[in-house]
């Protein structure tokens, strides 16, 4: 899928590689992160687009098929009900691209993991 096996040094450098109604939807996944966990940092952890707050908080990733979402096994745990309709694992789901994305979905367990995320750090 990607048109370069290089990594990314940051989002733009990742986004490039797709074809555009992908780069629409990983857009779509940076925004509604963004929105949701405002003051957390972007950067690129294991080739892939990532959000930090007091630790790692989500990745996302493009494939061929679909977008992969990695919130830790503790939202996929928390939103077992709501991620039921889709593929995953124990810490990842997969937002295929013959549906829409759930926005409103993905902002919940972003705020999810920024809570969690600020409660470790409280607790040190």
């Amino acid at each position: 899928m990607p048109t370069s096996r290089k990594t990314a040094k940051n989002f733009e450098g990742y986004l490039k590689r797709f074809p555009r109604d992908v780069q629409q939807r990983l857009q779509k996944m940076r925004l509604t992160v963004k929105r949701a966990a405002p003051k957390a940092k972007e950067k690129i952890s294991y080739g892939i687009p990532a959000f930090t707050l007091n630790g790692m908080l989500v990745w996302f990733a493009a494939f061929k098929n679909h977008i992969g979402f990695y919130p830790r096994t503790s939202a996929i745990a928390a939103f077992k009900n709501e991620l039921a309709a889709y593929k995953g694992a124990k810490g990842s789901v997969q937002f295929p691209f013959d549906k829409p994305l759930p926005l409103p979905l993905i902002s919940r367990i972003v705020k999810f993991r920024v809570k969690e995320n600020l409660n470790k750090a409280k607790q040190k």
